[in-house]
């Protein structure tokens, strides 16, 4: 399971009490298929897609599109096989020819990650339409969403879905409930300047209401707040300094820079995020470390990604060959955002090696534009909406004291 999603399924998890697997992120990978179940034709990567065979083939597709790769038609087909007539997608559907009902445990992760690579893809406008309508009805009255419908808002889950809104052309301050936007919730999760992790984002209020520092959620929240996605662009204003900007008021790029900020603090001690299982040494965190670089690019403080992207160019290889689909295209995106070649990152070629987990993409010359497989006749307007038990754990506390010091004027384009 991609590390972006490790914070926004702990709530779940822990509604039952039940850990099963531990996250890619800290693990390496994920729970192997039995030999008697066999891989879907068309999905990405080799392990048991459960718990997240959306999720690792919208970044797959997401990551190949970004260096101008044209994904295998019948990968892009499985992904689309996987939406419910509702619009939701679930973390896996083994039997996508069977309608989805009340029991189908559809989630705004999987939903919104599909969104973001089928809009970056083009030509599927009316699965997107219909996904981002779902999404749109389970919008929380604060703005945000959470993993599951009617979930409490989390920054990782609201995040997400500001990525897939903007993957199809809508601005998230315009998509609102009750008056509240999704940045309205990023700023209320984001901590104010000084003690401890100030500048961070939480991933939700504890149970007492308090604001934890959370380094995984801190690196969704930068990219969000500052109007980008997984695929996040460098920053229009180049900066290599560690500050916290307070203000009365702070806005959603005051935020996003704030998070920034706590991640290059964090990241200047050891060039590594680290994770910190329950019973267990902290270790490097890699996918997060990836998911940091991107958003310390997005802020525009690519001189401060450079130390740990470096650190991930001469450490990364094992985890990413356990870890599978979704590893490579974090450190893909994090080539991107900072302006790296991914087919030359630590000697290692990231595109290749992804290409290797998949079908490989059309090739050179090739048609590129395969045509949308037609599957609504075969889907139920079931809602989906039933609570169900998730695997992992490794929610990162991260660690680190903001600085007040002036502010930097950043104009983002939205």
């Amino acid at each position: 399971m991609s590390v972006r999603r490790t914070a926004a399924v702990l709530a779940a998890t822990a509604v039952f009490g039940a850990v099963v697997a531990p996250a890619a992120s800290a693990a390496g990978s994920s729970p192997s298929p039995s030999p008697s179940a066999a891989l879907p034709s068309g999905l990405f990567g080799s392990a048991d897609p459960t718990y997240d065979g959306v999720w690792r083939q919208s970044l797959a597709l997401l990551a190949q599109h970004t260096v101008g790769q044209s994904p295998d038609a019948g990968a892009i087909g499985w992904l689309i096989g996987q939406q419910c007539a509702n619009g939701a997608f679930a973390a896996y559907r083994a039997d996508a020819t069977t309608a989805c009902d009340a029991k189908t445990q559809v989630d705004t992760n999987s939903t919104a990650a599909a969104v973001q690579a089928l809009g970056a893809l083009g030509n599927h406008d009316e699965v997107t339409g219909r996904a981002v309508t779902w999404l749109k009805s389970v919008q929380n009255k604060d703005g945000g969403w959470g993993y599951m419908a009617g979930g409490a808002s989390d920054t990782n889950s609201t995040s997400v879905v500001i990525g897939a809104l903007k993957a199809v052309g809508k601005k998230p301050q315009n998509v609102t409930k009750d008056g509240k936007s999704p940045y309205d919730v990023l700023v209320k999760l984001s901590k104010v300047c000084g003690g401890e992790g100030g500048g961070a984002f939480a991933y939700q209020p504890d149970k007492k209401g308090k604001l934890v520092a959370n380094a995984d959620a801190t690196a969704a929240g930068v990219v969000a707040s500052l109007g980008e996605g997984f695929v996040a662009e460098a920053g229009l204003a180049p900066y290599d300094r560690t500050q916290c900007v307070v203000a009365d008021t702070p806005n959603r790029t005051d935020a996003g820079s704030n998070g920034a900020d706590y991640l290059a603090k964090t990241l200047a001690k050891t060039s590594y995020l680290k994770s910190a299982l329950p019973g267990a040494k902290d270790q490097p965190d890699y996918g997060n470390t990836a998911d940091a670089v991107s958003a310390l690019a997005a802020d525009g403080a690519v001189k401060l990604a450079k130390k740990p992207l470096a650190w991930l160019e001469k450490n990364s290889a094992d985890w990413a060959a356990k870890s599978g689909p979704a590893a490579y295209a974090q450190l893909i995106f994090a080539a991107h955002a900072t302006g790296t070649d991914p087919r030359d990152f630590g000697g290692k070629d990231l595109v290749a090696q992804l290409a290797a987990t998949g079908p490989a993409p059309v090739a050179a010359g090739a048609s590129a534009s395969p045509s949308e497989k037609k599957n609504d006749e075969k889907k139920d307007g079931g809602n989906g909406l039933g609570v169900w038990w998730i695997i992992g754990i490794g929610l990162v506390a991260g660690i680190g004291i903001g600085f007040l010091i002036s502010g930097r004027n950043k104009k983002r384009q939205l």
